[in-house]
Protein backbone atom coordinates (compact mmCIF):
# COMPACT_ATOMS: atom_id res chain seq x y z
CA UNK A 1 0.00 0.00 0.00
CA UNK A 2 2.81 2.42 0.81
CA UNK A 3 4.46 1.80 -2.55
CA UNK A 4 1.19 2.49 -4.34
CA UNK A 5 0.67 5.78 -2.50
CA UNK A 6 4.25 6.87 -3.25
CA UNK A 7 3.79 5.94 -6.91
CA UNK A 8 0.51 7.89 -7.13
CA UNK A 9 2.16 10.86 -5.42
CA UNK A 10 5.18 10.83 -7.74
CA UNK A 11 3.06 10.62 -10.89
CA UNK A 12 0.68 13.34 -9.75
CA UNK A 13 3.60 15.54 -8.70
CA UNK A 14 5.25 15.23 -12.11
CA UNK A 15 2.03 15.98 -13.98
CA UNK A 16 1.11 18.91 -11.75
CA UNK A 17 4.62 20.34 -11.84
CA UNK A 18 4.67 20.30 -15.63
CA UNK A 19 1.26 21.94 -15.87
CA UNK A 20 2.20 24.57 -13.28
CA UNK A 21 5.52 25.37 -14.96
CA UNK A 22 3.76 25.72 -18.30
CA UNK A 23 1.09 28.01 -16.84
CA UNK A 24 3.62 30.17 -14.98
CA UNK A 25 5.74 30.60 -18.12
CA UNK A 26 2.79 31.37 -20.43
CA UNK A 27 0.83 33.82 -18.27
CA UNK A 28 1.51 37.42 -17.26
CA UNK A 29 3.43 38.41 -14.15
CA UNK A 30 0.25 39.37 -12.30
CA UNK A 31 -1.55 36.08 -13.01
CA UNK A 32 -1.93 33.36 -10.40
CA UNK A 33 -3.00 30.70 -12.89
CA UNK A 34 0.06 28.56 -12.15
CA UNK A 35 -1.29 27.82 -8.68
CA UNK A 36 -4.76 26.64 -9.75
CA UNK A 37 -3.85 23.00 -10.55
CA UNK A 38 -2.24 22.69 -7.12
CA UNK A 39 -5.28 24.13 -5.35
CA UNK A 40 -7.51 21.71 -7.25
CA UNK A 41 -5.31 18.74 -6.35
CA UNK A 42 -5.16 19.71 -2.67
CA UNK A 43 -8.95 20.06 -2.52
CA UNK A 44 -9.40 16.67 -4.18
CA UNK A 45 -7.02 15.18 -1.61
CA UNK A 46 -8.98 16.67 1.29
CA UNK A 47 -12.26 15.42 -0.18
CA UNK A 48 -10.87 11.91 -0.66
CA UNK A 49 -9.67 11.78 2.94
CA UNK A 50 -13.09 12.94 4.14
CA UNK A 51 -14.80 10.31 1.97
CA UNK A 52 -12.43 7.64 3.33
CA UNK A 53 -13.63 8.33 6.87
CA UNK A 54 -17.28 7.81 5.84
CA UNK A 55 -17.22 5.20 3.05
CA UNK A 56 -16.45 1.54 3.56
CA UNK A 57 -13.05 0.20 2.57
CA UNK A 58 -12.50 0.74 -1.15
CA UNK A 59 -9.26 -0.40 -2.80
CA UNK A 60 -7.93 1.11 -5.98
CA UNK A 61 -4.63 -0.45 -7.09
CA UNK A 62 -3.89 -1.43 -3.50
CA UNK A 63 -4.60 1.95 -1.88
CA UNK A 64 -7.80 3.23 -0.39
CA UNK A 65 -9.36 6.65 -0.73
CA UNK A 66 -7.30 7.93 2.19
CA UNK A 67 -4.02 6.87 0.63
CA UNK A 68 -4.87 8.44 -2.70
CA UNK A 69 -5.98 11.58 -0.84
CA UNK A 70 -2.63 11.75 0.91
CA UNK A 71 -0.86 11.33 -2.44
CA UNK A 72 -2.96 14.16 -3.91
CA UNK A 73 -2.16 16.49 -1.02
CA UNK A 74 1.55 15.63 -1.26
CA UNK A 75 1.53 16.37 -4.99
CA UNK A 76 -0.34 19.63 -4.41
CA UNK A 77 2.17 20.75 -1.76
CA UNK A 78 5.20 19.97 -3.91
CA UNK A 79 3.48 21.63 -6.86
CA UNK A 80 2.90 24.76 -4.76
CA UNK A 81 6.61 24.89 -3.94
CA UNK A 82 7.62 24.48 -7.58
CA UNK A 83 5.09 27.09 -8.72
CA UNK A 84 6.23 29.57 -6.09
CA UNK A 85 9.89 29.19 -7.06
CA UNK A 86 9.11 29.56 -10.77
CA UNK A 87 6.87 32.55 -10.10
CA UNK A 88 9.49 34.26 -7.96
CA UNK A 89 12.14 33.84 -10.65
CA UNK A 90 9.69 35.20 -13.21
CA UNK A 91 9.00 38.32 -11.13
CA UNK A 92 12.58 39.19 -10.17
CA UNK A 93 13.76 42.67 -11.08
CA UNK A 94 17.47 42.71 -11.93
Amino acid sequence: MVETVITFGAILTAITALISIFLVKMTSKESHAGYYPNVFLALVGILLILIASIAPKVDFAGAGFGGIGIACMFAGAIGFIISAVMDSYKNVEA
